[in-house]
Parts: C-alpha cells; structure tokens; sequence
C-alpha cells in the first residue's frame, strides 16, 4: 500500500472516533461544570459528588445515541470494506 492510502485510512478513523467520543465527552463536561459549579456555591467538597452524575449522564447518553453510533459505524465499515478491491490492485 501507499503512504497515502494509509494516510487517508488513519485519518478516516481517527475522523469516525471523534464523531463517535464526542457527545460523551460533551455531555461529561457539562455536568461536570455543572457539579462544580454547585459544589463551588454550596461548599460541599464530596468527591463522589463528581463522578457518579457523570457516569449516569454518559451511560444515558450511550443508550440514547447508541443506534446512531452503530449505524455510522456500520456505514464506515461498508465503505472500507468496498474499498478494499481498489486497495489491492
């Protein structure tokens, strides 16, 4: 294979893992400004406090965005497995 065909492959998927990480990540954000800001204006300094909001906000967002998630990977795959005749040449 070229240099350029494994460059585009690489950054294909590194393009599909950012779609793919970036509503958790977003969502685990958002609490945890959110949380911090409560902590900061109640003074409440429990550590537990942060972790599992998040992790039950991310695990919602999973489940919601779950089906969207697999069809784009399953859309990423056909085309790479069409792609494979061209790519053995």
């Amino acid at each position: 294979m070229e240099q350029t065909v494994i460059l585009s492959l690489t950054q294909t998927t590194l393009i599909l893992m950012l779609q793919m990480m970036s509503p958790v990540l977003l969502v685990a954000i958002v609490v945890g400004l959110i949380i911090s800001i409560f902590q900061t204006v109640t003074q409440i300094q429990e550590s537990t406090l942060t972790f599992v909001p998040k992790i039950i906000a991310c695990v919602l967002t999973l489940i919601i965005l779950l089906p969207w998630m697999v069809n784009v990977f399953i859309e990423r795959t056909n085309e790479l497995f069409a792609q494979i005749p061209a790519l053995i040449h």
